[in-house]
């Protein structure tokens, strides 16, 4: 049995990842589509992080922390989509196991980098409402580059650790993945050896990179609450929840079509459901974010103007 096993794990050349449609009509609508997706993601994103770094106003944490979210943003995009284009384009699903393992670490590595920048970005928002005073001297810049630098070493060492206990699994005959990419929780499944080590470490690193962000959200905001009823000007509590609304709004999108993309492979059969649910967390999620930024923030808005009107195009 254990040479078996060793066969099947040293012998697989190849995943396959779910077909989106049959139709080879429809083929070269979802290649465009998902072309038009991914080069908005990275435009919209690129254009944010320009912005940021080229206006002085904005060199403040706030804005570092969102050109941070915009980098990985077009990372995690980049991880995923391109292989899914060339898939469509070629009508060919597979996916090397090399290629398989390698965008599953670095999924694993954007996805959790992502969830520690939504929370550390409440945490900004509830010092600078919360502790007005002391914010410059809270938020300081040496601080700031820590958590960044802190979140990415976490979430690269969560990456290498399932990397590594995924090249421990044996893999038989059922290599068929339902999703259009190489998932963590995916690739266990469709595994013949067994699984309880991996399931367990990924149960914990769910929780310390998954939950434990977004408790930390819910207690910024639930600080930052309370601090805004207790303001005595409308205007001044109008202006506090203007500052959290973009965030909040993209805390909702990515945890959003994150539970339901868990909930889809976990509870559904259908494969399209679950490709839905992946397409909404791995492709909305990160085109949306420039445009919830930039329509909700004056600031952006403005040094983006600027950018614009500095091409020499509109000169």
């Amino acid at each position: 049995m254990n040479n078996m096993k060793s066969r099947n794990q040293t012998g697989v050349s190849e995943f396959l990842l779910l077909a989106l449609t049959e139709d080879p009509e429809m083929q070269p609508i979802l290649f465009s589509l998902f072309l038009s997706i991914y080069l908005i993601t990275v435009l919209g994103n690129l254009l944010i992080i320009l912005a940021v770094s080229s206006d002085a106003h904005l060199h403040t944490p706030m804005y570092f922390f969102l050109a941070n979210l915009s980098f990985t943003d077009i990372c995690f995009s980049t991880t995923t989509i391109p292989k899914m284009l060339v898939n469509l384009q070629a009508q060919n699903q597979s996916i090397t196991y090399a290629g398989c393992l390698t965008q599953v670490c670095f999924v694993l590595v954007f996805g959790a980098l992502e969830s520690f920048l939504l929370s550390i970005m409440a945490y900004d928002r509830y010092v600078a409402i919360y502790h007005p005073l002391r914010y410059t001297t809270i938020m300081n810049p040496h601080l700031c580059c820590l958590l960044i630098l802190f979140s990415f070493l976490i979430s690269l060492l969560d990456s290498l650790l399932h990397g590594l206990m995924l090249l421990h699994l044996s893999f038989c005959t059922n290599l068929e993945i339902p999703y259009f990419f190489c998932e963590v929780v995916q690739v266990i499944k469709v595994a013949c050896s067994d699984t309880l080590i991996n399931n367990i470490v990924l149960y914990i690193a769910v929780g310390i990179l998954g939950a434990a962000p977004f408790s930390g959200i819910i207690f910024s905001y639930t600080k930052i609450v309370s601090s805004i009823l207790r303001m005595p000007s409308a205007g001044g509590k109008y202006k506090a929840f203007s500052t959290c609304g973009s965030h909040l709004s993209v805390v909702s999108l990515f945890y959003g079509t994150s539970l339901s993309a868990y909930i889809s492979s976990t509870f559904t059969r259908s494969s399209r459901e679950t490709a839905v649910a992946s397409i909404m967390y791995t492709m909305v999620t990160p085109m949306m974010n420039p445009f919830i930024y930039s329509l909700r923030n004056r600031d952006i808005k403005g040094a983006l103007k600027n950018i614009i009107r500095g091409m020499p195009a509109f000169q």
